[in-house]
């Protein structure tokens, strides 16, 4: 999604921002409550199950940057974290979201830090919480390190089946520590079925508002 010129600001029913792009016809986070999806499907579905003194979570579509602050927020671990994006949104786009007024605006400063470190460079956005932002296409990029953790949150399948492919999930699969969580807000079955065919162990749990499920697969 490289031309950003028509990417629409809306206030989801949470009152937390989303993202319309017109010519996809799709959201970067859900209309009944972005906020409320984001820590339904990520943070309290797989961030909140890990147990140990440091996770390294992998995300593939960093987007509005709001899994990655969500996650620094609600970490109870040191956190690596290792986001990929193919089309970063540019400084206007990001200055209409309103994530850092979460908790009366006390971590706004770390909201703007993980919008203005450099891609392609680790930073510490605040202790025990490094990001590594990463320009790249899903589909080309070598994933050398291993993750406790994967937020699959790519734009939906019937917008861009090629990031929901065998493929992907191998990727994903075999970029994960023994144990490790990947979850999704999709539940489309082409989607379950495929995550199980590269080796995952995948459940049904109950979805965020507006989605009657998602996708947690264990490696």
């Amino acid at each position: 999604m490289s031309d950003q010129d028509e990417v629409e600001h809306v206030v989801s029913k949470d009152g937390s921002s989303t993202l319309y792009v017109p010519h996809l016809n799709e959201h970067y986070h859900s209309t009944n409550g972005a906020v409320q999806e984001s820590m339904h499907v990520f943070i309290n579905s797989a961030l909140n199950k890990f147990e140990g003194e440091q996770v390294s979570v992998l995300e593939f579509g960093f987007g509005t940057g709001l899994n990655a602050f969500l996650t620094l927020i609600n970490a109870k671990a040191d956190v690596h974290y290792h986001s990929m994006e193919k089309y970063p949104l540019n400084t206007d786009k990001i200055a209409l979201l309103n994530y850092g007024q979460i908790e009366e605006g006390r971590h706004q400063v770390h909201f703007n830090n993980l919008h203005q470190a450099n891609w392609g460079e680790e930073a510490e956005i605040k202790e025990g919480f490094h990001l590594y932002k990463q320009q790249c296409d899903f589909k080309t990029v070598l994933l050398e390190q291993k993750y406790n953790l994967i937020y699959f949150d790519a734009f939906a399948p019937d917008v861009q089946p090629i990031l929901w492919t065998k493929d992907i999930f191998k990727k994903a699969y075999e970029a994960l520590l023994p144990g490790g969580i990947l979850t999704t807000y999709c539940a489309k079955g082409v989607v379950r079925r495929t995550m199980q065919e590269v080796g995952f162990s995948v459940e049904r749990l109950p979805g965020p508002p507006g989605k009657r499920e998602m996708l947690r697969a264990t490696k």
